[in-house]
């Protein structure tokens, strides 16, 4: 059974650069795209970023570009998304999920995880 399981969120200050974790068990990680989606209050959930299976190309929010990085390790089946310079309209809740190369569709997904900027 696939899992995924994020980690890193939390409350923090406008301007910190905390790093989110996802790791991924029960599938073989290395055939998956694997992306960051959020949910604010009140709004729907919303691409971030994402990576491909060999971590060549990136893609992101507008938003985003310049503050966060994703980055993955096939060896540790784990994606990671540093995120620097937050502001208050980063908070949400981040979920990471993976699709199979070439689908371009997320079949499956974390629980996410709060991050909330306070300024």
């Amino acid at each position: 059974q696939v899992q995924l399981v994020e980690s890193g969120g939390g409350l923090v200050q406008a301007g910190d650069s905390p790093r989110l974790s996802c790791a991924a068990s029960g599938l073989t990680f290395s055939d998956y795209v694997m992306g960051w989606f959020r949910q604010a209050p009140g709004k729907e959930r919303e691409f971030v970023a994402e990576i491909t299976w060999s971590g060549h190309k990136t893609s992101y929010l507008e938003s985003v570009k310049g503050r966060f990085t994703i980055a993955r390790d096939n060896g540790k089946n784990t994606v990671y998304l540093q995120m620097n310079s937050l502001k208050p309209e980063d908070t949400a809740v981040y979920y990471c999920a993976a699709a199979w190369r070439g689908s371009g569709t997320y079949d499956y997904w974390g629980q996410g995880t709060q991050v909330t900027v306070s300024s």
